[in-house]
């Protein structure tokens, strides 16, 4: 099942491969708006890039970071963007979609719930993975949480 897995935010962290594999191929990709964009802008791009995505990969599943509580208003603003385009697009192209929660991300892929993110970014050095940032490291780690969830459907 070809999965792409997402760390919604302005920077966000993608990952995305055949969940039979190894590896997932992973990055981090910016839509930070530039000085004279209006604030609409970075969901226009990220769902272009998302139409893109989904289709150049030929994604069957999306799975992505499902954050319930923010600690700022514009984080939370911006992260409702995000999902409400995700949303969206996996709707208007039959992908389905899913979402994990923080603290279960965290706990799968550290043993702790609580992980910060070097924690995270520590795991995937540790299983030979050289993610960009903390943003595809938590991609990374939802992609291997979506294969032991869902890997076994696939047999």
């Amino acid at each position: 099942m070809k999965t792409l897995t997402l760390d919604l935010a302005t920077k966000t962290g993608f990952a995305h491969g055949d969940i039979k594999a190894q590896r997932p191929r992973h990055g981090t990709i910016n839509f930070e708006n530039k000085t004279w964009d209006g604030a609409g802008v970075r969901f226009i791009k990220y769902r272009a890039w998302l139409i893109k995505t989904i289709k150049e990969n030929d994604i069957e599943l999306l799975v992505f970071e499902g954050v319930r509580n923010h600690t700022g208003t514009t984080a939370s603003h911006i992260y409702g963007g995000f999902l409400c385009s995700t949303q969206e697009v996996s709707e208007s192209l039959g992908v389905p979609y899913t979402a994990f929660g923080v603290t279960e991300i965290k706990k799968f892929w550290t043993g702790k719930g609580n992980a910060k993110k070097d924690a995270m970014l520590q795991e995937c050095y540790d299983r030979g993975l050289d993610p960009a940032d903390d943003n595809a490291a938590d991609a990374i780690a939802i992609w291997y949480m979506a294969k032991s969830t869902y890997g076994e459907l696939e047999s």
